[in-house]
């Protein structure tokens, strides 16, 4: 695991079109890392939208594929955490950018892993695997979440112990914060599984919904649709085997123009190239 030193000068022109500047970088394993860039400053989203990142390839022409900001929304840069594809069009250019590089950045955020998409509720739920932490790593920074939830639950599933450190970090880095450490205290829950290594929790947060041993292990009931609302991000297989529990629940699918008890991001197919 390696960082790489933040940009200390100041930010050289733009060449690239749409271009950002790239100013950290940290690898975490040998399939992770992350990196900020510089924000437009005509960029506006809500805390847990994507946006369209990229860079050009042999003949200019510009790779994008969709990527959750993991920043919050009142940050001054754009941090964004990824996989690495030894073969993937974008990733295997990506993990080899360096402070100063540039990238292609598109300055028209969507999805719905947003706030506004989820009825009022008691307990909110944010069920992550792999780099389906990021549109979480967003909204846990943000204010808005504690003031609307009583409790903020974020599960993260990795094959192993060095793939939850950006999470686990980020987690324990929150009671710090000079904006909203002290409305973390207290309301944060972080519930870290591996399924290929042995931890603390092994196994699948899925497997540990349907036997009842999540919300044991918490403390808390059953999911219910007046208390608990759900946030879903990860592999496909992990989105629509949660649908299927939450919907056993009695929940109802969210969205922007009609609020509901869960949702999940259906932008990314899987893991491979997204983040």
């Amino acid at each position: 695991m390696n960082e790489i030193t933040p940009l200390a000068e100041p930010l050289k022109p733009v060449s690239l079109k749409d271009g950002q500047t790239v100013t950290w970088v940290r690898h975490y394993t040998d399939r992770l890392f992350a990196f900020r860039v510089s924000r437009p400053q005509t960029l506006r989203f809500r805390s847990g939208e994507f946006v369209m990142i990229g860079l050009p390839d042999d003949n200019g022409k510009p790779i994008l594929r969709a990527y959750s900001i993991a920043s919050p929304s009142w940050d001054e840069e754009l941090e964004f955490y990824s996989i690495k594809v030894p073969d993937g069009p974008l990733t295997s250019r990506l993990q080899k950018i360096q402070v100063g590089d540039q990238i292609i950045l598109k300055t028209k955020p969507v999805g719905t892993l947003v706030i506004d998409a989820l009825l009022p509720g008691k307990r909110l739920y944010m069920l992550a695997t792999g780099t389906g932490i990021a549109p979480f790593a967003s909204l846990v920074r943000d204010p808005e979440v504690y003031e609307k939830f009583d409790q903020v639950i974020l599960t993260h599933t990795c094959r192993t112990r060095a793939e939850l450190v950006y999470g686990a970090e980020l987690v324990d880095n929150l009671v710090n914060d000079p904006l909203i450490g002290e409305m973390v205290d207290g309301k944060l829950v972080y519930y870290p599984t591996t399924t290929r290594e042995d931890s603390d929790r092994t196994g699948r947060v899925t497997d540990k919904i349907r036997s009842g041993e999540l919300f044991e292990d918490l403390g808390v009931p059953a999911w219910s649709t007046e208390d608990d609302r759900v946030m879903i991000c990860g592999s496909m297989g992990l989105n629509l085997e949660i649908k299927e529990l939450c919907e056993a629940a009695g929940m109802e699918e969210g969205a922007n123009n009609k609020p509901g008890h869960y949702v999940l991001e259906k932008a990314f197919v899987g893991e491979a190239e997204a983040g």
